[in-house]
């Protein structure tokens, strides 16, 4: 027992290690991805998206190019040594299987780079974004697993306005994702409706193909650029408003209170930041920490998840 207890601990130091690194990822691989499309330039909005008008040329970031590549370098070295640990000498589950996706993951990412250095094509700037913070959250669960407090599927109602909550959560990102991806930002510049509109039109759905070619920005009031930021707020609020209700019923029990409070925090912070990253003329700072931010609120989310669980074992 004292064995399997300090392989536990083990897994569980090197998991909230993979987390650190995968986090600073993001927050670099944002910095480098905004600067990249012009958000902060001199010259700001003329100078947004100049990068779509031409050929993709090699961009220069310095020590921030190198902060990138030794937090993913030393991420995959830590990840692979996790996969080791949770599967040697005999796996612990789901921790194993959690971590060989996490592995994957990173895998897939490295052979997705080529092509990430041509902003013309959104989805690979897509994929790149959500698998960033699909690093984050893998390696939290890991982290999460090591916890051997049984779990049961059976949360009760506040288990049910959870899952929705996660699911618009979940539908807020990837929007949030694919309006960075293409060059939606200037589509929008009010609050909060989009320039006198409140509801997106039927043109504007053309914009969540995934298999588009960028050659320019969506101007401002763009019907599909439109359609991406109203959808993008109409589910953050409904995110809000349901993971807001599940954390006040968390509230109640003191062993899902600190991830209710955690949550809650989170929530009206991303939200605020939102609102400021708009408010403000898109500044770079507030939009790379708004992007950070989704992926503590998506580990804060899934930690209360498997508290909840365990709650409902308990009972």
């Amino acid at each position: 027992m004292n064995s399997a207890d300090g392989r536990l601990r083990q897994i569980r130091v090197i998991a909230q290690c993979v987390t650190g690194l995968t986090l600073m990822v993001v927050l670099v691989s944002a910095c480098m991805r905004l600067e990249g499309a012009g958000l902060g330039c001199a010259d700001w909005p003329e100078c947004y998206a100049q990068a779509l008008s031409s050929e993709p040329q090699a961009l220069h970031f310095g020590i921030v190019r190198i902060l990138h590549r030794i937090g993913a370098s030393s991420s995959l070295l830590l990840a692979c040594f996790l996969v080791w640990r949770c599967l040697r000498p005999y796996p612990i589950q789901p921790a194993a299987l959690q971590a060989l996706l996490l592995l994957m993951l990173m895998l897939l990412l490295a052979i997705l780079g080529p092509w990430s250095s041509d902003p013309r094509l959104p989805l690979v700037g897509f994929l790149n974004i959500m698998g960033g913070l699909l690093l984050v959250n893998l390696s939290w669960r890991v982290v999460l697993s090591t916890d051997t407090t049984p779990e049961s599927e059976n949360a009760g109602r506040a288990g049910i306005l959870l899952r929705l909550g996660v699911a618009s959560l979940s539908l807020t990102v990837m929007l949030g994702a694919w309006m960075g991806a293409s060059y939606a930002a200037l589509a929008c510049s009010t609050l909060p409706d989009c320039n006198g509109v409140w509801w997106p039109s039927a043109k504007g759905w053309a914009a969540l193909n995934p298999w588009i070619r960028l050659t320019a920005a969506p101007l401002p009031g763009d019907a599909g650029g439109v359609a991406l930021h109203l959808l993008h707020r109409y589910l953050a609020l409904a995110a809000v408003l349901l993971l807001g209700m599940t954390c006040l019923r968390s509230l109640r029990n003191a062993a899902t209170r600190v991830s209710a409070l955690a949550v809650l925090a989170l929530l009206f912070f991303e939200f605020g930041l939102g609102g400021a990253s708009v408010s403000s003329g898109l500044n770079l700072w507030l939009v790379v920490s708004h992007g950070v931010c989704t992926a503590v609120l998506l580990a804060a989310v899934i930690t209360l998840q498997r508290r909840q669980r365990s709650v409902a074992t308990m009972q």
